[in-house]
């Protein structure tokens, strides 16, 4: 195989497909290497794309010009809206999505991109030449040359199945593990760990009494993930429901305890915290006599159903005794057994912010190989390893994403300057900026930048300007016009909030929590008509964006002042041949975390566990001499 290539990606899961999308659509010419071609973008856990701050990666993941949130909006069965009884800062768009509609979608779409080229095959070793990847050996013994590599190999570097006392390698269930690549890394100096996620079994949906679990309905207005395509029909929605397990389920669960390959240590990797396993709830919540499961559909195209919320690791006569102790699965019948999986990953400290490793240049890692977990973390890794991996090709200028810019800039932060010892998960909570951070304006944060780097289409930067027109001159038409009393007060007494005695701005209306938008669009007539004015295909998106920015003004405003004390630490850049050791007088441990983790500004030190701000002090005063 003597032709060379741009980019070779090891991997198609969520991580490799955007990763090979990306830098195709950027124009380089990109090799995606994967051990099955049929299981392009497999959904190995739960059939859904978003949820809390996922949902606003996938939005900022198609605001640059993604595919997943374009995927996801082809192939959803149902569409909620989470936290939209809380403040906007914190809804977050979820989907259940076709299990095998999705990654067919996928495949097609990456095999009509142009420049990019599929092989099936295992990655085995990174090529190299004085410290430079220079491409990739295969288990066919084939080398293949690039002048830049992305590994994106989710969770079967080393991978290993456990259900009860049985255990085997493997990568997913009914896959090879990835085996050699881990041990190529550590012969060029990587260190490498191990982590334990896990997943619940498939159940035949025809052995389910639908009749006694709880039905849950999607949104009765359903949106959607991306900014630029709209559904060309309405969403036919499917539900989900609600099952919770008891006591009697709890002690069947806790007679398999003694052949838990988790409580007996034979898996040494950490789980996830966030998303634990049936046992570990059981065990870490004692005092919780049931617990809530999710039952969602797979696909149009089977019977099956994931039962969220019962992932385990126990040998597989418990899982079945239990789960047909469970009100509506009397009589289930398991398609798939829940099984726990260990994997090989290398912490993340190895890593510039670009996603590049540190060690060997041109060499990108993206995806669980970082200790992360969820499709939506690994995509957004993807999509901003190959950007970076383009732009290094080009000898352009990095783009790394701030944490006042997008979640995916926390998450990157994240894992390069604090590490991972368990698999990551993002929350809004990691999020210190999480008002400017919205689902809904991912598009205004984020789209520019990838339009100026080739990557946001123009139709998709056309259309941001065309709404943030939109919704400034909404904005600034309630800050300017009345509400009159007579056309408002009857809907405000209905909303228990004081009534009118003069006229009043519709912008003050707002700032009232009683009142939305749309109480008081179709009670006065001149904002209707404004509103009528805007195109129906983002006059949803208008409302809600130009309300949230009369309800929370202030709010913004306050962040983004402290956005702008904190950016001059942004600025503040440290040489890549800094040594951290002559700073005598800052601490030992400063000293060994910013050797160990070369953050390339001030305020990534800060960041940094272990660095004091009295550390951060005496560096800026080097730095700014």
């Amino acid at each position: 195989m003597t032709e060379k290539y741009d980019i070779i990606i090891a991997g198609a899961g969520h991580a490799g497909c955007e990763a090979a999308y990306s830098a195709a659509k950027m124009g380089s010419k990109v090799l995606l290497i994967t051990q099955n071609l049929t299981a392009i973008a497999a959904l190995s856990c739960n059939p859904a794309m978003g949820g809390v701050a996922k949902g606003q990666i996938v939005r900022e993941i198609d605001a640059m010009g993604g595919y997943s949130g374009i995927n996801t909006d082809r192939n959803t069965l149902q569409f909620r809206m989470l936290n939209s009884s809380k403040g906007p800062a914190m809804w977050s768009p979820r989907a259940q999505v076709d299990n095998v509609t999705f990654p067919l979608t996928w495949r097609q779409t990456l095999e009509q991109m142009p420049n990019l080229y599929l092989w099936q095959d295992e990655v085995v070793g990174i090529l190299t030449n004085n410290d430079k990847a220079i491409g990739v050996k295969t288990k066919l013994g084939l080398t293949f040359n690039s002048k830049a590599v992305v590994l994106t190999n989710g969770t079967f570097l080393s991978g290993r199945i456990h259900v009860g006392t049985v255990n085997y390698a493997g990568g997913r269930l009914g896959e090879d593990a990835a085996c050699g690549l881990t041990e190529n890394l550590q012969n060029l100096g990587f260190v490498s760990a191990k982590l334990k996620t896990g997943t619940p079994m498939r159940v035949d949906g025809q052995s389910i009494d639908f009749s006694v679990l709880t039905e849950q309905k999607g949104d009765e207005k359903p949106q959607q993930f991306s900014y630029l395509t709209k559904r060309r029909k309405a969403l036919e929605q499917h539900s989900c429901f609600l099952a919770y397990t008891d006591e009697h389920v709890h002690d069947i669960l806790r007679k398999g305890f003694k052949d838990s390959p988790m409580f007996q240590g034979r898996i040494q990797g950490k789980g996830p915290r966030y998303c634990p396993s049936i046992e570990d709830k059981i065990e870490r919540f004692s005092d919780k006599d049931h617990h809530q499961l999710f039952v969602e559909p797979e696909s149009l195209w089977t019977n099956l159903y994931y039962i969220n919320g019962f992932s385990s690791s126990l040998p597989l006569d418990v899982q079945y005794e239990a789960l047909r102790n469970i009100k509506g699965f009397e009589h289930a019948i398991i398609q798939r057994p829940g099984y726990a999986i260990e994997y090989d990953y290398f912490p993340p400290t190895q890593l510039h912010p670009t996603l590049e490793t540190k060690q060997v240049e041109n060499l990108y890692f993206a995806g669980q190989i970082n200790g992360t977990t969820g499709y939506e973390e690994a995509a957004c890794q993807g999509m901003m390893a190959a950007i970076n991996a383009v732009l290094k090709i080009r000898e352009q200028e990095p783009l790394v994403l701030k944490r006042s810019e997008a979640y995916i800039g926390v998450l990157i932060d994240d894992l390069v300057t604090k590490g991972v010892d368990e698999p990551y998960r993002m929350f809004t909570s990691r999020a210190e900026y999480r008002i400017l951070l919205r689902q809904d304006n991912a598009d205004e944060r984020l789209t520019a930048k990838s339009y100026a780097i080739g990557l946001a289409e123009e139709e998709r930067m056309k259309l941001v300007e065309k709404k943030l027109k939109a919704t400034n001159t909404l904005v600034d038409f309630m800050k300017t016009t009345n509400a009159q009393p007579e056309e408002v007060n009857e809907k405000l007494s209905s909303l228990s909030t004081p009534t009118l005695a003069h006229p009043d701005k519709i912008s003050r209306l707002l700032l009232r929590p009683q009142v939305k938008l749309e109480d008081l669009e179709p009670e006065i007539e001149s904002l209707s008509a404004k509103i009528n004015k805007i195109p129906a295909g983002i006059r949803n998106d208008i409302r809600v964006l130009a309300e949230t920015k009369v309800k929370y003004e202030s709010y913004i405003a306050k962040e983004q002042e402290v956005v702008d004390k904190i950016s001059k630490y942004e600025s503040l850049v440290i040489k890549d041949d800094f040594d951290f050791n002559k700073l005598q007088s800052i601490s030992f441990e400063a000293r060994e975390k910013l050797s160990k983790i070369r953050p390339k500004t001030i305020a990534q030190a800060s960041r940094i566990s272990g660095v004091s701000p009295s550390d951060i002090a005496v560096l800026v005063l080097y730095i700014s001499r």
